[in-house]
């Protein structure tokens, strides 16, 4: 199984459309809403990344929902 982490935030319509993509395929992930987590927020910055969504698929990340390059990181 790939670990899946993905940066969110309650406002953004691309993190709700990537969350969606995963519960439909059936692929757990770890969300980290930097809305409500001031963490993960930190997180993100410290990655260099002011915009969500951020996922990470085993290492590899992916600014923004950008389902061919998800889908192929899955494989």
């Amino acid at each position: 199984m790939k670990n899946v982490k993905i940066y969110t935030s309650d406002t953004c319509g691309y993190c709700h459309m990537a969350k969606e993509y995963f519960r439909e395929n059936g692929i757990a992930f770890d969300e980290r809403n930097v809305t409500k987590d001031v963490e993960a927020k930190k997180e993100l910055m410290k990655m260099g990344y002011m915009s969500v969504p951020v996922i990470i698929i085993d290492g590899e990340t992916i600014v923004g929902f950008d389902k061919q390059k998800i889908e192929s990181l899955l494989k």
